[in-house]
């Protein structure tokens, strides 16, 4: 008999896609590990504390690599190629020291100037006053363009590009996802042809010149999946969700009105709060082992919730308050140990750019749709709006 879901925990009438934190409190509340039924990939330990979330994501005997799992039958279920997410030490850490050095805090703080530069742009785009969506419009092209522009996407490419990578980590159904999976490892396995014969001074045209000694082609195919989806999705969802909890605690918004350097302690309480990655990678314990006092087997999938850790009592007094003074330093929202967010710096600074320069240019800002209609989207790994209406107000001067 398999374990129930989330949704099926969840009270009647209550949408745990619109909002999972009711339902993980509860779950929290009655212990630190449970068993759950991921709709798509089976039953699978589910951490929602952040003690035991932290623990599990330290320990060696939980291993990224799917096949350790019992269910493990063929390669089909690793992502396109063989990525850094999917890998454990030492291939891992070899993959790692590849493209660390990219993004280190020093040199993201050399993209900041053209970060504004996109965010700018975009800005200028939008109506001076009345309707618009911000995801499609601000939250969406913003990282998206840098990514691509950092890794050498054509500009023409973009657009589909970003419609497989949407359908690969929040999938609709089974098959558009293997669809979108198909199309992606064409597009980049073209994309990589291409920077071989025509270098460029792009990302990927580097990894492409190291790749003949130090990556084998699929995990080449791999990394380069790995920085383009994973270098925009989240930031999407962390953007338009900061703006959405901003704009729903009027008091917090007054406060960085007021003070536009709290910026990056709002995009801070906002990872905490929001999630925009809802739960780590599938774990998979290598040999049986104890885990926050429950016994897991060889083989069985382990989820940490970092939604959930985020929001435990125990590290976060008052946590279901969003307070942009709080400081929220241990938060876990790009996760922990080996694997820790390589993209943080980046995200951290797309965000911060993101909401400084639309208060900036739309002090007013107000959203355009009850708080209730808006539509969150979610899957295993990551949750985010679908659309955030927002009205502008054009009180500010273009510069």
């Amino acid at each position: 008999m398999r374990a129930p879901t989330l949704e099926e925990l969840a009270p009647d009438g209550h949408d745990p896609a619109a909002d999972p934190f009711p339902v993980l409190a509860a779950l929290r509340a009655k212990g630190p590990v449970h068993r759950v039924h991921i709709p798509g990939s089976g039953d699978a330990w589910l951490v929602v504390t952040r003690e035991a979330a932290r623990a599990a994501l330290t320990d060696v005997r939980l291993r990224n690599d799917i096949r350790h799992s019992a269910t493990w039958e063929t390669d089909g279920g690793h992502a396109i190629g063989r990525n850094m997410l999917q890998s454990d030490p030492p291939h891992h850490t070899r993959l790692r020291r590849l493209v660390a050095g990219r993004f280190t805090p020093g040199r993201i703080a050399a993209l900041r100037p053209g970060i504004e530069t996109v965010a700018r742009r975009l800005l200028d785009r939008l109506p001076e006053t009345g309707r618009t969506d911000l995801v499609t419009g601000y939250a969406l092209p913003l990282p998206v363009t840098v990514i691509c522009d950092l890794l050498g996407v054509p500009v023409a490419d973009r657009a589909a590009f970003h419609t497989w990578s949407k359908e690969l980590v929040m999938p609709t159904d089974e098959d558009a996802a293997g669809a979108a999976g198909a199309s992606l490892t064409g597009y980049l396995t073209e994309l990589i042809a291409e920077k071989t014969r025509t270098p460029d001074d792009s990302l990927l045209a580097d990894l492409t010149r190291e790749a003949e000694d130090r990556m084998a082609p699929e995990e080449l195919l791999g990394m380069a999946f790995l920085l383009l989806v994973a270098g925009h999705e989240t930031t999407v969802n962390l953007i338009s969700a900061t703006v959405h909890s901003l704009l729903t605690h009027p008091g917090q918004l007054a406060l960085l009105r007021a003070d536009p350097d709290l910026a990056g302690a709002a995009i801070e309480e906002s990872l905490r709060f929001n999630s925009p990655v809802h739960s780590s990678a599938f774990r998979f314990a290598a040999e049986p082992l104890e885990l926050a006092g429950t016994r897991v087997a060889a083989g069985d999938a382990v989820l940490v919730s970092l939604a959930a850790a985020s929001r435990d009592p125990l590290a976060f007094p008052d946590p279901d308050r969003f307070d942009i003074t709080r400081r929220p330093q241990g938060h876990l929202a790009f996760g922990h140990g080996a694997h820790h967010c390589l993209g943080a710096p980046l995200a951290r600074a797309e965000g911060v750019i993101a909401l400084r320069l639309l208060l900036e240019r739309h002090p007013g800002l107000t959203l355009a749709a009850a708080p209730d209609t808006l539509v969150w989207r979610s899957s295993t790994l990551l949750r985010g709006l679908t659309t955030l209406p927002v009205r502008l107000d054009g009180a500010a001067a273009r510069p």
